[in-house]
């Protein structure tokens, strides 16, 4: 894992870094547009600040030093550290993004093994025909049409996760309850894509466990269906949904930035295009190197829980 994190962090920075020009670059830009004077001084003072002077692996190591003494670097855009700009987005993205896994594995598995079970029934037809609309239709275009319609007919804005009267409000159990409130919008949007697709998953996966052998041979000893469904089948078809739970821990952190966008979600993952789009380099850079931290650590929590689940995965075969 630290070797694949560290060359992570080089492709990176790397990346962050392949766009001409800087951050300053864009900075002396908008003040050229907007007609002010650039301040030769200052912009010398920041790019000594900055290493923006120094070659790019030196600025790399000036950045990774710091991550390791706990220090991310300052937002250049923002002029606060990137710690704290994140921090103070990360509950509200985390939030947001474990109701719509809840909602979408609650949903997802019951619903697969009930299609799979029932296969070309009515039923069968009907979540496979909803299966594929909510793959084909992208997350910003459903929170535009709930938005759109809410609004229409009942004349309810469902943008944001605050009520206007409770946006700087300090936390309290009213602003809780206020945001419990407006949290339903965008997880039946966030969650319904991959609702859809772990449907898909699981019905395939249990199908095809449903037609081998042993499964006959155990229908033919005479097994309840209940018993053989879920001691059996049930357990190595969820396999490749296990398999990318660990896939969810980068999504608690990036969220959907278009949606969120749409919905005036303050998540980080508008935060995350912005930083990419203005150039600010350790904002995007300490996102990415978040994220994939996460990543490989959600990757070893999926082998973990695999091995737990099915005994074939742990079994060593011996000399």
């Amino acid at each position: 894992m630290i070797p694949t994190l560290l060359i992570i962090s080089i492709i990176a920075f790397t990346i962050i870094q392949l766009p001409p020009g800087s951050y300053l670059t864009s900075y002396i830009a908008q003040l050229s547009e907007m007609g002010e004077l650039i301040d030769e001084a200052a912009i010398a003072s920041l790019e000594k600040r900055y290493g923006l002077d120094q070659p790019i692996y030196v600025q790399y190591f000036m950045w990774i030093k710091g991550i390791l003494q706990g220090d991310f670097g300052q937002s250049f855009e923002w002029n606060m550290p990137v710690s704290k700009l994140i921090g103070e987005r990360l509950a509200l993205t985390m939030t947001v993004s474990l109701f719509s896994l809840i909602f979408t594995y609650i949903l997802a598995i019951p619903i697969g093994i009930y299609s799979a079970t029932h296969q070309y029934s009515p039923s069968d037809y009907f979540f496979t025909s909803v299966g594929f609309l909510g793959l084909a239709t992208p997350n910003f275009l459903l929170a535009l049409v709930l938005m759109f319609f809410f609004y229409k007919y009942f004349g309810i804005s469902v943008g944001g996760l605050f009520s206007p009267g409770f946006i700087k409000a300090p936390w309290s159990w009213a602003k809780i309850v206020d945001m419990m409130n407006h949290m339903w919008i965008p997880v039946i949007v966030i969650g319904t894509a991959e609702t859809c697709e772990l449907i898909r998953i699981m019905r395939g996966a249990l199908l095809d466990e449903l037609r081998k052998q042993y499964i006959i041979t155990a229908r033919a000893k005479g097994v309840s269906e209940r018993t053989l469904l879920f001691k059996y089948p049930v357990r190595v078809a969820i396999n490749p949904i296990v398999s990318t739970i660990g896939w969810t821990l980068p999504k608690l952190i990036s969220g959907t930035a278009i949606t969120s966008i749409v919905l005036s979600l303050p998540t980080t993952g508008p935060l995350l295009l912005r930083a990419l789009m203005s150039q600010d380099m350790y904002l995007a850079g300490s996102f990415i190197l978040i994220l994939a931290i996460l990543t490989v650590i959600g990757t070893l929590i999926s082998d973990i829980l695999l091995a737990w689940l099915d005994p074939r995965i742990r079994y060593e075969k011996k000399a």
